[in-house]
């Protein structure tokens, strides 16, 4: 058998974190089917899966080793010492106790197919939980990225020609600015924003399905702001790609070449607009556009589980973050304006 790798191989030369995969592996690639057909897991959750599989297979049996890999040798000191390694190259305890809820998942399907007779990871604990508040815009910040995101869009629409680039470039504006109205305007998560179809939206009602986590539906109401970028996204989408970027099936938030965007180019499209906005972008991430819809809602009075309902939230014990959000604003103001706080 290889020799053990040591907790440094959680990261490569490069200080990056691996990613490997390990869906070549036979028992992986029928728990991936399974998780995908019965649980209705997403195609990220998946993706997620055969990394932290692949990550630990790479740990335990060396970089050199190939699937199939001996899972059913697997003891629980072996988990640990994956435990061990990715707290000991600075994983967050939130990162460990996802791996370690593939594995759990993982091992638990192995029992139930009769491959195993029990996990060896079934009484092993994660790391404790940091419970830490979610960075999150105030309104006015938001205000102001949305606004010199619009501004941005009607600019290039004014300068518009009958030029190709031209034309692309006031797509381009238009759909950033279309995009972060959306993002904060619904709560939606990235990934939902780029599965979104131009089908699931429908501008007279001011409604956009989205498919959330485990491939949950839910409706969310669309503000003026949002149904108005994306009535006139829908009209330069087919100015520049034709009428087939209208269809039920083409995507709301194209690239330039008329494909799905990515999450990672949602990523850039936020990054862009902060500095633009003269916003501090490395603080934030997009997903910081759903903390503060559900803050900003928290703070105007709305109900806890009306906010749950439209994040999409299986749990409201997972909204109520929001809550502490919600009161560590106001007493940053008490200490600020009281004289004796």
């Amino acid at each position: 058998m290889p020799r053990k790798a040591t907790p440094q191989k959680i990261e490569g030369a490069s200080g990056a974190p691996l990613r490997p995969r390990a869906e070549g592996d036979p028992l992986v690639a029928r728990f991936l089917a399974d998780a995908g057909s019965e649980r209705n897991d997403s195609p990220n959750t998946l993706l997620g899966y055969a990394r932290d599989l692949g990550q630990f297979a790479e740990f335990t049996w060396g970089s050199a080793s190939e699937p199939p890999y001996p899972w059913r040798k697997v003891v629980r000191d072996d988990a640990r010492a994956f435990m061990v390694g990715l707290s000991q190259s600075d994983a967050a305890p939130t990162t460990v106790r996802r791996k370690l809820s593939a594995l759990r998942s993982f091992y638990a399907f192995l029992v139930r197919e009769g491959e195993l007779p029990d996990s060896p990871l079934a009484m092993l604990r994660g790391p404790k939980r940091r419970r830490e508040l979610p960075d999150v815009l105030s309104v006015s910040e938001v205000e102001t990225l949305l606004e010199t995101a619009r501004a941005a869009a009607r600019r290039a629409e004014a300068e518009r020609t009958p030029a190709d680039a031209s034309i692309e470039r006031a797509y381009l504006a238009w759909r950033d600015w279309a995009l972060l109205e959306f993002l904060y305007g619904t709560g939606a998560r990235i990934a939902e924003a780029a599965g979104l179809s131009q089908g699931a939206v429908d501008l007279r009602a001011g409604t956009a399905l989205l498919f959330g986590k485990g491939r949950k539906e839910r409706l969310a109401p669309l503000g003026r702001a949002a149904a108005e970028a994306l009535r006139g996204l829908r009209e330069r989408s087919v100015a520049l790609f034709g009428k087939a970027a209208a269809a039920r099936t083409a995507p709301v938030f194209l690239n330039r070449r008329a494909g799905r965007a990515t999450t990672r180019l949602i990523e850039r499209v936020f990054d862009a607009a902060m500095v633009s906005a003269g916003l501090p972008a490395d603080r934030f991430s997009p997903h910081a556009l759903r903390h503060s819809f559900a803050t900003h809602l928290l703070d105007a009075g709305a109900d806890l589980r009306a906010v749950q309902e439209l994040l999409g939230h299986a749990s409201l014990s997972t909204t109520q973050i929001y809550t502490h959000v919600s009161i560590e604003r106001i007493r940053a103001v008490y200490r600020q304006a009281f004289p004796r706080a």
